[in-house]
């Protein structure tokens, strides 16, 4: 059986998480050691928060995200969300820096994860879109394996591969399948004395349905400026983040921009896509109580 252990992110990185997917249709959520924006460190030694044992943080804040209405939408959305944090180190389930997580395995080199993400609802105001259907919010859930190419506890830096696949679903009553996508990267994090610096960078492929429920242009709705279009599967374009982050008392800032491509992607002739390639970017501010 392969080492590896089950993890699912925690809600602490949501900046990170947006940083990631919800400016390309939004990948939130990540693992929390993402882009390293992380608000506190682990810690070997468990406490007892509000008498609760290996509960040793709890947090909130803010964030501010800008972003694209989809992946190669001229229309910009700009988002304030709630950013709560929870650090909490049991004797099987944790949430740290590294995510929430059962370990069913002791193994720093291999992990195996579930990795999820969302992207907003698109409605009338995308001029690319105009008479057509709005898009449905979407979801998406499946595993994630990571390799530790560099440990971080034994090297300056840290550095992973990370090779996600998930299946998206629309969010509405009787929800439909809105396609796979792989999005394999490498994620290094380098500490800066007391800032520490992120970086997460790799293509995306997604399969025929996911391309067409963002891309396709169904006969019904062409039109002299906008004609019928399919997109096939295959690569969706290339991402390159970063982000920069600090923890100062019981305050934790973090922020990151990230740069998406389109070009040589399967959809980048759709008459949907109005650029194909953007700068996105957030903040956000957590008050820790430990």
């Amino acid at each position: 059986m392969l080492p590896a252990r089950l993890r699912l992110s925690s809600a602490g990185l949501l900046l990170a998480a947006l940083a990631i997917r919800l400016p390309a249709q939004a990948q939130t959520a990540l693992p929390a050691k993402d882009a390293g924006a992380t608000p506190a460190d682990s810690s070997s030694t468990s406490r007892r928060l509000f008498g609760i044992e290996g509960l040793e943080a709890i947090g909130l804040g803010a964030g501010v995200v800008h972003f694209p209405a989809y992946r190669g939408a001229r229309t910009t959305k700009t988002m304030v969300l709630p950013v709560p944090y929870l650090h909490y180190e049991g004797d099987f389930f944790k949430s740290d820096k590294y995510g929430m997580r059962g370990e069913l395995f002791n193994n720093d080199r291999i992990e195996l994860s579930i990795s999820a993400s969302l992207s907003p609802p698109t409605r009338g105001d995308v001029p690319e879109r105009i008479g057509m259907p709005n898009l449905k919010p979407t979801v998406e859930l499946g595993p994630q394996l990571d390799f530790t190419l560099i440990d971080g506890k034994t090297h300056p830096v840290n550095l992973r591969l990370r090779l996600p696949v998930r299946q998206a679903f629309t969010v509405e009553r009787s929800p439909k399948n809105a396609g796979v996508v792989f999005s394999p990267n490498l994620n290094l994090d380098v500490p800066l004395g007391q800032w520490n610096l992120g970086m997460v960078t790799g293509p995306i492929f997604a399969s025929r349905k996911q391309h067409a429920y963002f891309y396709d242009v169904a006969p019904e709705y062409a039109s002299t400026s906008r004609p019928a279009y399919q997109a096939g599967a295959g690569y969706s374009g290339s991402q390159l983040l970063f982000s920069l982050s600090r923890k100062y008392r019981n305050l934790w800032f973090g922020s990151y921009i990230r740069y998406d491509s389109l070009h040589g992607a399967k959809f980048a002739d759709s008459p949907l896509v109005a650029q194909k390639r953007y700068v996105t970017g957030g903040v956000a501010l957590i008050g820790i109580y430990d």
